[in-house]
């Protein structure tokens, strides 16, 4: 970076700077580049007179990407290899998020719920203050543009249809077990079909809302900076740490609008940690009954588990290891995960069971929609997912962040990693048939005592009231 005046760059180059810590100054950028000197400490002048502006010569860093690479993740040379030392900084806010989600959630779905208002409401006052905003800049038309115009040579891209799958996936919270643990709350009668309406349309809308907040602002971005929206339409960290910050760096207000717009990040990764805590909770309670009296050490437990898995990630390096379980879990064996689950209540199950199940909580399906669901669960969603994932593995690259591309041993990692999250299901199903309390084909069927707890059909009819209880958890 060039300082202003020579007495600056020697400041500079002595460190004392906040996070940059060394500067090179104009007058040797100018001279290792072939010029005799520099005038005005902006253009670098040749022999002959010939006049060149410094930025042509140097490549430029936003302060913002600056920031995020050197100062907070402090990244500098950091590699597989060389993993870094760990960021107290980093350490530090990991800690405090656990914290405040472990005190949201303490006393289970009482507590949560009411911090959940919050966390729900405030993302979209934030996003319809920045739409509003962003929608008065100069070059927010070009951003929208960018945002709402077709590429119709992309649809047949594999790749594209992959990575539109494990969004999906992530954004809905589809096979975390987030989803049914909130929903086992609700009472028996529950319509889960109006449910699923409601939350499928609401995430659908809160996508685009978002998009035109985003695109706007990086439209802002690029016309500030004189160059076409899709140099600065980053993905990853990037865009939320780097190019959104710089647009609103450029605003009036712009530290107002900062702390609103991190606020906004940080309400909506707590929301996050809510129901990733609640899901395990839930499974480890319905198991241990008994330990109900003892939910806030379960929860503390949970809570510190989460939080010494994520220290591998405020090292120096930590950004690979998040790329890595981002290109692996969250793109291909989610969705075999989700796989599993569809084959296993359709198939194995019985989709017509279900369905009927479905009308045993009050929902009344016309002909149509029983048939809708049926093609849906048992034909057209288990071939969408086996296709998007060979798909996948056709097009599977090695991972990368930026300009580093990591090493093969590490992608085996983050391959084993994904495998890991698959291991229960046949762990299980191992476990089961050496138990031998089911042979041949009983193997593959669901056992008599399947099925809605309140249900008056004859299978769960027979049961006592604490064997309801204990065969509704385990569904």
């Amino acid at each position: 970076m060039g300082c202003f005046s020579a007495t600056e760059d020697a400041k500079c180059d002595a460190n004392s700077t906040f996070f940059n810590f060394t500067c090179t100054s104009v007058e040797k950028i100018c001279v290792d580049n072939g010029f005799a000197g520099n005038v005005n400490r902006t253009f670098c002048l040749s022999e002959n007179g010939t006049a060149v502006h410094l930025g042509d010569l140097v490549n430029r860093v936003l302060a913002t990407e600056e920031y995020f690479n050197d100062f907070m993740l402090g990244r500098s040379n950091a590699t597989w290899e060389n993993y870094g030392s760990l960021r107290w900084q980093l350490l530090l806010c990991l800690l405090l998020g656990w914290i405040i989600a472990y005190f949201c959630v303490v006393k289970g779905v009482e507590s949560a719920g009411k911090a959940v208002y919050f966390t729900t409401l405030f993302p979209y006052v934030v996003l319809t203050a920045l739409v509003v905003q962003g929608a008065l800049l100069d070059g927010a038309v070009d951003g929208i543009l960018l945002f709402i115009t077709p590429h119709w040579e992309k649809f047949g891209d594999a790749q594209v249809w992959g990575m539109a799958a494990s969004q999906t996936f992530y954004s809905y919270g589809i096979s975390c077990g987030s989803l049914i643990t909130l929903a086992s709350y609700n009472k028996f009668s529950n319509n889960c079909i109006r449910d699923t309406i409601v939350v499928t349309a609401a995430n659908g809308f809160t996508a685009i809302y978002a998009g035109f907040a985003i695109f706007s602002m990086l439209g802002f971005l690029a016309k500030q900076m004189d160059v076409p929206v899709e140099s600065v339409a980053t993905d990853g960290p990037g865009l939320a740490f780097v190019a959104y910050p710089e647009a609103i760096l450029r605003l009036p207000a712009s530290t107002f609008w900062a702390i609103i717009f991190f606020f906004m990040l940080f309400v909506l990764g707590i929301g996050s940690q809510f129901a990733g805590i609640q899901a395990v909770s839930t499974l480890v309670l319905d198991k241990k009954p008994e330990w109900r009296k003892k939910q806030w050490l379960v929860t503390l437990v949970i809570c510190l588990g989460f939080f010494i898995l994520g220290i591998p990630m405020c090292f120096q390096g930590g950004v690979y290891l998040l790329t890595l379980l981002e290109w692996n879990t969250a793109a291909w064996a989610i969705m075999l995960i989700g796989l599993a689950e569809v084959v296993s209540v359709s198939w194995f199950y019985g989709a017509r069971r279900y369905l009927e199940d479905m009308a045993s909580m009050s929902m009344k399906l016309s002909s149509f929609f029983y048939w809708f669901w049926w093609l849906c669960w048992v034909i057209i969603t288990p071939i969408l997912l086996v296709g998007i994932f060979v798909f996948q593995m056709v097009t599977f690259s090695l991972a990368s962040y930026e300009d580093y591309e990591f090493p093969v041993w590490a992608d085996w990692i983050g391959v084993l990693i994904g495998i890991s999250t698959l291991v229960p299901l046949p762990v299980m199903a191992a476990y089961v048939f050496f138990q031998k309390k089911y042979t041949g084909s009983a193997l593959f069927k669901p056992t008599p005592l399947w099925g809605p707890q309140n249900s008056t059909t004859e299978s769960t009819e027979v049961l006592t009231k604490s064997e309801k209880k204990e065969e509704f958890s385990r569904f």
